[in-house]
């Protein structure tokens, strides 16, 4: 009913640009006496809710494991898709790119839809300066968006800036019970990315000419109609034989700068 099948990967490229932010963060830990560095480590970064890796934490309570194997750790996942009506543009227009291997054909897709991705960050810390240390590498960026491009439809050569908005940050500390039970720290971002959503693009012939009808006069004596004809003009010497004349004309492709030759016939 819709239409033929496509599917440009919009969703998956845009949670792989989210993750991509935040996989180079590190934790450091220093002498408190010299400042010398004496571990340094980054900050594993997965995707998943956050009850999946609480649940590991806790059924696996080794305390003879490193701390680094387990915990500090990111994790994040898309929570939500919801359309923005602020962003909406006309429908109708279009935009349109050239054909590489041919100039007399373009590829022509609608505009993009904009809708709203909601992503959750977490940090999974067992010390609050742990936390706190990977925190600081993040908020600075967000004032409060930070904006990414993003390849959404490589075959137009569409690329798009996302802003990545930080919504909140909420807090939880789990050390209420006993001293058996494993502490860690939880801060959770949250986020919406403004991005697109595309449709399927077609291939079609490039307009070579275009006719408009006027009519001149009243409608009930004297009419008179005109026919106006516009053709693609060459702007310079493409076959090379020193003159710019009809048959640059008829080598111009898509890509060529060019101006238009306009007819004029009484009817």
């Amino acid at each position: 009913m819709l239409g033929s099948h496509f599917y440009n990967e919009i969703t998956r490229k845009n949670i792989i640009a989210f993750g991509t932010l935040f996989n180079n963060i590190s934790l450091k830990k220093k002498d408190p006496q010299s400042g010398d560095v004496l571990e340094e480590e980054k900050v594993p970064l997965a995707y998943g809710p956050k009850q999946k890796f609480l649940t590991r934490l806790e059924q696996n309570p080794d305390v003879g494991r490193k701390v680094a194997i387990t915990l500090p750790r990111l994790y994040f996942e898309m929570t939500g898709i919801d359309y923005d009506p602020t962003r909406k543009t006309s429908p109708i227009q279009k935009y349109k790119a050239i054909v590489d291997d041919n100039g007399n054909e373009v590829k022509v897709q609608y505009v993009p839809v904009p809708y709203n991705m909601s992503f959750e960050l977490g940090i999974i810390g067992k010390s609050q300066d742990d936390a706190l240390q990977i925190i600081e590498q993040i908020l600075p960026y967000f004032q409060p968006s930070f904006s990414i491009t993003i390849n959404m439809i490589p075959d137009m050569d569409e690329k798009r800036d996302v802003a990545i908005v930080l919504n909140n940050i909420s807090y939880d500390d789990q050390w209420d019970d006993s001293f058996l039970q494993r502490r860690y720290i939880v801060y959770t971002l949250n986020f919406t990315a403004k991005t697109y959503f595309y449709g399927p693009y077609s291939q079609s012939d490039i307009i070579r000419k275009a006719t408009i009808y006027e009519t001149i006069g009243d409608l009930s004596v004297n009419r008179r109609t005109i026919e106006r004809t516009y053709t693609p003009k060459a702007v310079t010497d493409i076959d090379g034989d020193g003159d710019i004349d009809a048959q640059d004309d008829a080598l111009l492709t898509a890509d060529d700068d060019f101006g238009f030759n306009e007819g004029i016939e009484y009817l």
